[in-house]
């Protein structure tokens, strides 16, 4: 789940739930975005790449730099597993357009267009989410991805604390959780420009007790964690992030 232009000592403060989970657990300390704004932030996490992008701009712009370059979505498919998204108030599955306070900047996956098809199947909206976590059948890679209203770009960090906590409820209640299959990552695109893009970066699993990771890690970490999941070759810069799995002895 990714939250929105708001630093570490942001996010702490004021998503009480969120450090309340992430001190039960794992955080880090020392997690750089790769940059600003947002949407070359979450094509970093997907693609391993921010393939040039600077702005916001839709995939009617944007979709032709990312090319027909792979996402993490589509090598998990490709390897077997399943992979989705789960998106707050799209309207439609892969919706390519804005729809307040559904952005699509905030959608990675709409910008593979290579991967269209399977981006409508498999890109759908939010309220599909609880009720996957509940029965656990959340995919071996998926996005849980909250509004502006609900990440903290419009809303307030209460807001956005308060719809973690409904969301995630079920799901650290879940088998998958429980047993310690599911590994959840909180962390957020950006920060606000004010500390040197370090965000909070939660790692959520029973396999970890209050653990504190100080090792610097970034974005790219994630999508490398994603590859060695899925047991492929991580994508792009993802091949020499720094390890998330070996930081979080996971």
């Amino acid at each position: 789940m990714i939250e929105e232009n708001h630093s570490f000592d942001e996010m702490r403060t004021g998503m009480p739930f969120l450090a309340s989970v992430s001190e039960r657990y794992g955080y880090a300390t020392d997690w750089r975005a790769i940059t600003h704004p947002s949407e070359p932030n979450y094509l970093a996490i997907v693609g391993g790449s921010t393939f040039g992008v600077t702005d916001d701009n839709p995939p009617a712009v944007n979709a032709a730099k990312v090319g027909a370059a792979p996402s993490v979505f589509s090598q998990a498919l490709k390897a077997g597993k399943t992979a989705a998204t789960y998106v707050d108030s799209m309207a439609t599955p892969c919706d390519l357009t804005d729809s307040y306070p559904y952005a699509v900047k905030h959608n990675p996956w709409a910008f593979f267009a290579s991967e269209r098809a399977a981006c409508d199947a498999y890109d759908r909206d939010a309220s599909a989410f609880a009720d996957a976590a509940r029965h656990n059948r959340l995919p071996n890679v998926g996005f849980l991805i909250p509004d502006l209203l609900h990440d903290a770009h419009d809303g307030s960090l209460a807001a956005a604390d308060a719809w973690l906590r409904t969301e995630l409820t079920p799901v650290l209640a879940s088998k998958d959780f429980t047993s310690g299959n599911l590994v959840v990552l909180v962390t957020a695109d950006e920060d606000d420009g004010s500390s040197g893009n370090r965000v909070l970066t939660s790692v959520l699993t029973p396999r970890l007790s209050h653990k504190v990771v100080d090792t610097p890690l970034t974005h790219y970490s994630l999508t490398r964690f994603i590859a060695e999941v899925l047991d492929v070759t991580p994508l792009g810069q993802g091949a020499g992030a720094p390890d998330l799995r070996t930081a979080f002895g996971l």
